[in-house]
């Protein structure tokens, strides 16, 4: 398989910008899921549910970006 980065210096830099804003992104997520977690009662296990899946995804994509130098 090819890696993504063997193009030419464009193609590195806009995948490293790509890589910014993503990253940037993820970080707003994180910080509502927190603010969420205050909001939602403790007894909603539903809602603790999909926050926990939502933050899990998050650091799933995190793992993917960091391997993708």
């Amino acid at each position: 398989m090819e890696e993504p980065l063997k193009g030419n210096t464009e193609e590195r830099s806009e995948f490293k910008n790509l890589k910014h804003d993503v990253r940037n992104q993820l970080s707003a997520i994180q910080l509502a899921i927190e603010q969420l977690r205050y909001e939602i009662s403790s007894d909603s296990a539903d809602g603790i549910f999909y926050l926990d899946t939502i933050a899990a995804s998050c650091v799933v994509i995190e793992t993917l970006l960091k391997d993708k130098n």
